[in-house]
């Protein structure tokens, strides 16, 4: 199979499995004990989180491990929400991945209101609303998320920061789609909490991790023995952290050297095929802030129901958005946001690729969707469609 599906989740890297194995068979000591094995267990959980802080630019003491990435968000937004007192009014932004907006409905029924920023046609938030949303009375905090999980759009998360800290909001952001990807330096920009997920950059699935920085409160959600210095207890998933390192590492040094460019170049090349052999391809997101790894396109006079049927019988991988959305029969809100139409929206296939992906995948995925487009609007009856449309701005 050709795997293009890497924003919903990736495969673990060879080498972050092998610094794994030793965890998952005779270091089994728990972290926490008293004896030498056990204290050796525990160095490897601080090392691992060196390797994670220094992916963000963060200090090591600001990185608590968590279960995963949805953990980190309902996490830290249940203890801001906890602090707010009468400020009772939440930012966010329309875009947002599940693990946020269900986090948020749930306040709205404890009498909360949430004001959800626009974003405009190519999927970047509209910072006008943005700073006057901050701006208001009674704001309690604001969330952003750094990356778009469908669109692969970036956030002007270093502008929606500022705002918030001009106007004393606190603010988290989202990275998950972000972390591993694209360059994400919380020395730079001013998040107070950032959210990660280990499984989106080759490390295993069930392992995530928060930032908070240095000096703020936070209210933990799991209480007990005390680990993560008292902000997240149980018993450290010691496996899955000490991987989750080792991919940061691997990751940093993938971005240092040239910002995944490669990735980028094959992504470019996947959409030029198809844009060569089909007519009615539209690229969609703002193509200057778009995650390298990531294209969005809508085939015109095709169903991406239809086309991911097809392609998964001819051994092609992707999907139509976010792999939470699957199965619903009905745009994505994040496509709404952005002011597609029906027909456009439930044409559009969210390609991402890895660090795995190969140009000869790329071609052999390229031709494969091609066929799939062409039986499509044969079976369909898709007609005369438009030529080729990219969002540039």
């Amino acid at each position: 199979m050709i795997y293009l599906d890497s924003n919903a989740t990736t495969q673990v890297h060879p080498e972050v499995l092998e610094v794994m194995l030793p965890y998952l068979s005779d270091q089994c000591y728990n972290p926490s004990s008293g004896y030498r094995a056990g204290r050796e267990v525990k160095a490897a959980i601080e090392a691992a989180r060196e390797s994670v802080a220094c992916l963000i630019g963060a200090d090591s003491r600001e990185i608590y491990f968590t279960g995963s990435g949805t953990e980190a968000n309902n996490s830290v937004l249940a203890s801001l929400s906890g602090m707010c007192g009468e400020n009772r009014r939440i930012v966010t932004s329309e875009i947002e991945h599940s693990a946020i907006l269900r986090v948020c409905e749930h306040l709205a029924e404890d009498g909360f209101v949430i004001d959800k920023v626009g974003v405009d046609a190519g999927g970047r938030l509209d910072l006008e609303a943005w700073e006057k949303a901050v701006n208001q009375d009674g704001v309690g905090f604001a969330t952003l998320m750094w990356a778009n999980n469908e669109t692969g759009i970036v956030q002007p998360i270093a502008e929606a920061s500022e705002m918030a800290k001009a106007a004393d909001v606190p603010f988290h952001s989202d990275a998950i789609q972000a972390v591993g990807k694209v360059a994400v330096d919380v020395g730079e920009v001013g998040v107070d909490f950032l959210s990660i997920s280990g499984h989106k950059f080759h490390a295993p699935k069930g392992v995530g991790a928060l930032f908070i920085r240095s000096g703020l409160r936070f209210n933990p959600t799991f209480r007990g023995g005390g680990q993560e210095r008292g902000l997240r207890s149980g018993t450290e998933n010691v496996a899955s952290i000490v991987g989750m390192g080792k991919a940061a590492e691997i990751m940093a040094g993938r971005l240092a050297a040239d910002g995944h460019a490669g990735i980028g170049v094959l992504r470019d090349r996947l959409e030029s095929i198809l844009m060569d052999g089909l007519d009615g391809v539209l690229v969609n997101g703002a193509l200057g802030y778009r995650s390298a790894n990531t294209a969005h396109l809508s085939f015109e006079g095709c169903e991406a129901s239809g086309l991911l049927i097809l392609l998964d019988e001819y051994g092609v991988a992707c999907s139509a958005g976010s792999a939470c959305m699957t199965g619903k029969q009905q745009p994505s809100h994040v496509q709404r946001a952005m002011g597609f139409s029906t027909e456009r929206a439930n044409s559009s296939l969210r390609i991402s690729l890895s660090i795995f992906t190969t140009e000869a995948e790329v071609d052999e995925a390229a031709e494969c969707i091609m066929k799939a487009v062409k039986k499509l609007r044969r079976v369909q009856g898709g007609g005369n469609v438009g030529p080729v449309v990219v969002y540039t701005e």
